[in-house]
């Protein structure tokens, strides 16, 4: 049982409901799609080659389609990530996940790091989530790419592409108390459980990217009706 009560709304409102395995199908899509507008998720976060596809059966509708840039390594040219950014806003994406260049990072160029993310937030002009990736960092590594990411004008650090590692309760808690809640945090990446996930909310995230938003929805049913 998870430690506190949750409504179906509060849980359904966090979650960027995600599909980023490279044999997806448009079929598999369209599920996620209309999985995401019946439970009333904050989002989808497809690839880049499925976001028109995702605009359109989402036409109107609540949930906001995302999609990752430079995922999953974080290592294209600047140039291949602004471009790729720009065509995924172009095909109607209002959120985009952009992993940080890490090599960048750790060999101490910020100001590469940093001109490469405020190029993109400032010529998107849409809601931009910085992949930190925090599995592979120090603790003063993660915060100098919180602090870089913050200055360059994003709206979330996110922790994880799930790639290397998921996010923890305590990475989230560290992301919050850098930004005092002044940029809101996404927990990414092994989030299997209705415990995990009221763990990583309770730590200060607001969104919560998985694969498993509907078996999470179905596991806080489940235990709605044990306290019934």
């Amino acid at each position: 049982m998870p430690e506190r009560a949750i409504s179906e709304s509060e849980l359904a409102s966090a979650i960027d409901h995600t599909m980023l395995v490279p044999t997806a199908l448009p079929e598999e899509i369209d599920r996620l799609c209309e999985a995401a507008d019946r439970h009333q998720f904050a989002s989808v976060c497809v690839l880049p080659s499925y976001v028109k596809q995702a605009v359109e059966r989402l036409h109107h509708r609540q949930p906001a389609v995302s999609t990752v840039i430079g995922f999953p390594l974080g290592a294209a040219m600047p140039g291949v990530k602004h471009y790729e950014a720009m065509t995924a806003v172009e095909a109607g994406a209002t959120e985009l996940d952009v992993v940080i260049n890490l090599g960048w990072l750790k060999a101490g160029e910020s100001d590469r790091v940093h001109a490469e993310i405020a190029q993109i937030v400032e010529e998107t002009g849409q809601t931009i989530k910085a992949i930190l990736e925090t599995a592979v960092l120090s603790e003063a590594e993660k915060r100098l790419a919180g602090e870089i990411c913050v200055d360059a004008g994003v709206a979330f650090l996110k922790t994880s592409t799930g790639m290397r590692g998921g996010a923890t309760p305590e990475d989230v808690r560290l992301l919050w108390q850098l930004t005092q809640g002044g940029v809101a945090v996404k927990a990414s990446g092994g989030i299997k459980t209705l415990a995990q996930a009221i763990a990583l909310l309770d730590a200060g995230a607001t969104r919560l990217g998985t694969s498993r938003g509907v078996e999470l929805i179905e596991q806080l049913d489940a235990a709605t009706r044990e306290q019934l």
